[in-house]
């Protein structure tokens, strides 16, 4: 045992890997609204690396492989949008979500000047509202996107403390 999880920027050839981990940890979130179709679990390979190539992401690695990761993209207005945080199933419950979403909001505010933070998740998807409110996120907004799916925004400023951590 003994292993340790590090946080760092991830690289190209962690692409299958981050794809893989993507398509088992939104499998629970496909089983929630009844939808598999949804994009987490139909994005390409291709898809990815050019996400990747427009944004930035981070990667936790227990040994060689990637057990949780998280992305995003600062835009013009100096928001902060950050996606996709997967934390796989054997490793949730132990905080790394709070590691990788703290990791990536000090990245975006002390290297990319972020302003706001923002974020989306489903409206049923209770443990990430859990995990976004206890990280000062508020919902802001909610868009349905069929009959069993709304998309809700959350957002928040980004603090002080985001801005002395990076600096």
């Amino acid at each position: 045992m003994g292993m340790s999880v590090i946080i760092s920027a991830a690289r190209e050839g962690d692409c299958e890997q981050i794809l893989k981990l993507q398509y088992l940890c939104y499998q629970s979130e496909a089983e929630l609204y009844g939808d598999y179709s949804i994009e987490p679990l139909t994005q390409t390979l291709d898809g990815l690396r050019s996400e990747l190539g427009r944004g930035y992401a981070l990667v936790a690695r227990l040994g060689d492989e990637v057990v949780a990761s998280v992305r995003g993209s600062v835009d013009a207005s100096g928001t902060g949008r950050i996606d996709k945080l997967i934390v796989h199933p054997r490793m949730q419950g132990h905080g790394l979500g709070s590691r990788l979403l703290s990791a990536i909001e000090e990245h975006f505010a002390g290297q990319l000047s972020a302003k706001r933070f923002q974020l989306l998740t489903g409206h049923r998807s209770e443990s990430n509202l859990r995990l976004y409110r206890k990280h000062g996120y508020a919902p802001v907004s909610t868009e349905a996107l069929s009959p069993g799916l709304s998309l809700v925004t959350l957002e928040k400023e980004a603090s002080a403390r985001e801005f002395a951590a990076s600096a």
